[in-house]
């Protein structure tokens, strides 16, 4: 009930927030979207997250594989929308503020601000923006720009509804969404190694968002 609560709370929050993701533009990818259908006019189905219970995280395998760095970002943006009756009219556009960046190790947290990684100081966000959304093997697909440390990418993001849960008392539900995808980090200009084995941080980089409505 806590949660229904925050969410009719966020409800009246939605209008100006959204505008704010919408005019910067946006990101996201293992993407777990749950939105929360709203009354709506046709054809602008839009949600706005709950961040007190999103997650989006990251995980960077450390000497091929045998251990996993995992960390996540704690502020971000994420403007979505959503029509079930024709997909092509969704879309996902959303913002990490990169200086939010949380492994729980204080002085690595202060080192992937640096210019050794993300240069925070530069390029403070990082960004996705959808273009189209088309439905492709059972699976939704977003094709989209994604914006990091300043160097745009096309990325296709495959996205799978994870299922729908509707809110007692109410004709309204939430409707969880599910992506996975890997990033390399040297095709953003990440590209830091360490002196003794260039191979102890990973160039691949798994991306892990839940975010429920």
């Amino acid at each position: 009930m806590r949660l229904i609560e925050q969410q009719n709370l966020a409800l009246r929050e939605e209008a100006s927030h959204e505008n704010q993701i919408l005019g910067h533009g946006g990101c996201c990818l293992r993407v777990c979207v749950a939105v929360r259908a709203q009354d709506k006019p046709a054809g602008s189905p839009r949600f706005k997250v709950d961040h007190n219970h999103s997650t989006i995280g990251l995980e960077v395998p450390i000497m091929g594989g045998l251990s996993k760095a995992p960390g996540k970002f704690t502020d971000f943006d994420v403007a979505v929308v959503y029509d079930p009756d024709d997909i092509t009219k969704s879309s996902v556009n959303a913002m990490i503020h990169v200086a939010s960046v949380d492994t729980g190790i204080a002085g690595r947290d202060e080192d992937l601000r640096s210019d050794n990684f993300f240069n925070v100081a530069k390029f403070p966000t990082i960004t996705f923006v959808s273009h189209s959304i088309e439905q492709k093997e059972g699976k939704i697909v977003a094709h989209g720009t994604l914006t990091m440390k300043g160097l745009a990418k096309e990325i296709d993001l495959p996205i799978s509804l994870a299922g729908e849960f509707p809110i007692p008392n109410s004709d309204k539900k939430i409707i969880g969404f599910h992506a996975s995808m890997k990033l390399n980090r040297c095709d953003y200009g990440i590209t830091w190694e360490h002196q003794a084995l260039a191979t102890f941080v990973g160039d691949e980089v798994t991306v892990n968002i839940d975010v429920i409505n």
